[in-house]
């Protein structure tokens, strides 16, 4: 079984997008179940409806879990699991409060020095520990760091090695019951049958803080992990999380599931022969152990390069419904236009000029209306040359100051392709196309 397990705090990134599709991938590869899991135990950072939209993105991807599981309906369980391993005092009750903890925090860093616990309270007395019982005094709950360093092997990184002061005695309940991230993650991959996990590289160093829960409770069955280089912006940064590096924001913007999947997956496709592939494709090809170790930067131009060559390789029929129409044509239409468009708004904004009224009251403004009165009263031409011939004779127009005219009137701009081009996917609609404002 693999996973993918996303917060619903805010909106989907790009590069848990990247995470999703990977583990999606593996396990279709494997033959494995694959389980989308929402982290939301963390109540106060939960935004409303973020459930429900992460479905829905990865549905339009083609990304569809075999299994739906809410962290926060099992919360009875990290509780008693919680509690298990401070009866065998591999966890204890912690008393510090949070501003006790932010102090500890800035004193390391103003020593640059990074944060460990003070461990004041990895020996409370049974008696302590009574009186916070019976006095209801809240308390978070730590486990106890390794006497030993974690050692992995990741697929992607190789060999990590995290000494016991690194790991630390880090909380596994907050003071109102509910589990950190850590914890949560780790008792669900154990209970949940994950063998493999694929995630970003953020959480490298979550990774031996959940080998130790696991074996903590006496889990000994080996989970592998790969974590994917981080994907960054075009200054070098990591990306941050930000409208324009949503999900949401990509398909608003134009681009097509199939071109941002290439673009995501290119790192581990080497072995597919066509830089352009779609799903399926990378089912076949995708190889987790051949991903690159490098940080990958978001490349936007590169990005519209790829929507490009897959909007040149949709049906045309299917790419004219996206604009509203079912016709071949029209999908064709919307191909001229590529030399100069890249994504599905840049599209409908070209197709929306063509169909739209035009201004006939600018440059060329008695020109068009009267080429508009030809047209509208003329016979039907399969080739654009009788048509502009038979335009040219009844309204005396001739040479650009007839071909500019017509360009405005057809398309509803100065330039782009040839009119000759143009009028082969239009013709059925010129009388609907070449009309003045009113």
């Amino acid at each position: 079984m693999l996973r993918f397990a996303p917060s619903p705090t805010g909106d989907m990134q790009i590069a848990d997008l990247r995470v999703a599709l990977a583990n999606y991938i593996v396990a279709k590869q494997r033959a494995e179940g694959f389980l989308l899991r929402i982290e939301d135990t963390d109540k106060s950072r939960n935004v409303e409806g973020k459930d429900a939209e992460i479905k829905d993105l990865l549905a339009k991807f083609a990304i569809h879990p075999d299994q739906v599981l809410y962290q926060s309906d099992t919360l009875n369980r990290y509780q008693q699991l919680a509690l298990h391993l401070v009866a065998e005092e591999k966890a204890f009750l912690c008393l510090c409060s949070e501003e006790d903890i932010e102090r500890e925090r800035r004193k390391a860093e103003d020593n640059n020095q990074p944060y460990r616990y003070s461990g004041r309270c990895t020996r409370l007395s049974p008696e302590e520990i009574r009186r916070i019982r019976d006095k209801k005094i809240p308390f978070t709950i730590r486990i106890r760091k390794p006497d030993e360093a974690i050692l992995f092997t990741d697929l992607i990184r190789e060999e990590i090695r995290a000494e016991p002061a690194e790991v630390d005695h880090f909380t596994l309940l907050r003071s109102d019951g509910t589990p950190t991230h850590n914890f949560a993650c780790a008792v669900d991959d154990m209970s949940e049958g994950i063998r493999l996990v694929i995630r970003d590289e953020k959480h490298l160093m979550d990774t031996p803080k959940q080998i130790h829960i696991r074996r903590s409770l006496g889990f000994d069955e080996e989970i592998v992990y790969a974590h994917l280089p981080p994907l960054l912006d075009e200054s070098g940064r990591r990306m941050p999380k930000a409208e324009n590096s949503s999900v949401k924001w990509l398909l608003e913007a134009g681009f097509l599931p199939d071109a941002v999947i290439n673009y995501l997956l290119a790192p581990g496709c080497e072995a597919c022969m066509d830089e352009v592939f779609t799903l399926p494709d990378a089912i076949e090809c995708f190889d987790l152990q051949k991903f690159s170790r490098s940080e990958a930067r978001f490349d936007l131009d590169c990005l519209r390069r790829l929507n490009r060559k897959h909007l040149r390789r949709m049906n045309d029929r299917e790419l004219s419904r996206i604009f509203g129409f079912a016709d071949v044509e029209i999908g064709r239409l919307a191909k001229l236009y590529l030399q100069e468009a890249a994504t599905i708004n840049e599209l409908d904004t070209k197709l929306h000029a063509i169909f739209a009224p035009k201004r006939c009251d600018e440059e060329w403004g008695p020109q068009m209306r009267s080429l508009s009165d030809a047209i509208l009263s003329a016979p039907y031409f399969e080739a654009f040359d009788a048509f502009a011939n038979d335009l040219s004779e009844r309204t005396g127009l001739e040479g650009e100051t007839l071909l500019q005219p017509l360009r405005q009137l057809m398309t509803g701009a100065r330039h782009g392709p040839q009119l000759s081009d143009v009028y082969q996917h239009i013709k059925s609609y010129i009388t609907e196309v070449a009309r003045c404002q009113h």
